[in-house]
């Protein structure tokens, strides 16, 4: 249940980004660190539920001295091994995440085409928000696909009247 906790904190720091740094992370990284973090985890865990399947004991500190579970030995190292992997995958996103902030390409404006207000605002997001400016809301936050708007999209603030 922890994988999908972070990967719920990996895909919101790729998403929101943009708006914190006005910069784009490397796609490319990305789907490296995507793909070895998620390959990682059904290598990890899925052979953990195989061995709670075949009786391993969760809390023994020596596990020698059981004789069933030493014919589990090479499943533990292949799980010790995937975690590893997993672990050094991450390595990927801390290089991609601190060389994006510094050197990663500059971001459009609105370079996920989101149609609610904060994306309306510059990138990097100003400290002050909208300022004295009061955004006027004529759309909803989620209208994508409507017919007769000009891009798949319709943003928040766009004239009631398209």
């Amino acid at each position: 249940m922890a994988m999908a906790g972070l990967f719920a904190i990996f895909s919101a720091t790729y998403f929101w980004f943009p708006r914190m740094f006005g910069r784009m992370m490397n796609e490319t990284l990305g789907r490296l660190h995507f793909w070895i973090t998620l390959l990682g985890a059904y290598a990890t865990f899925m052979p953990m539920h195989l061995l709670g399947i075949a009786g391993h004991p969760r809390r023994y500190s020596e596990l020698t001295g059981v004789q069933y579970v030493a014919a589990m030995a090479p499943l533990q190292k292949f799980v010790t091994m995937a975690a590893i992997v997993m672990l050094a995958g991450q390595v990927i996103f801390l290089v991609n995440l601190f060389w994006s902030m510094r050197r990663g390409p500059a971001a459009e404006a609105n370079p996920w085409e989101c149609s609610t207000l904060e994306w309306t605002l510059d990138s990097p997001a100003p400290t002050e928000g909208f300022g004295n400016r009061r955004p006027q809301v004529n759309h909803g936050p989620y209208e994508y696909n409507i017919s007769g708007a000009e891009k798949d999209f319709v943003m928040q603030d766009a004239p009631a009247s398209w």
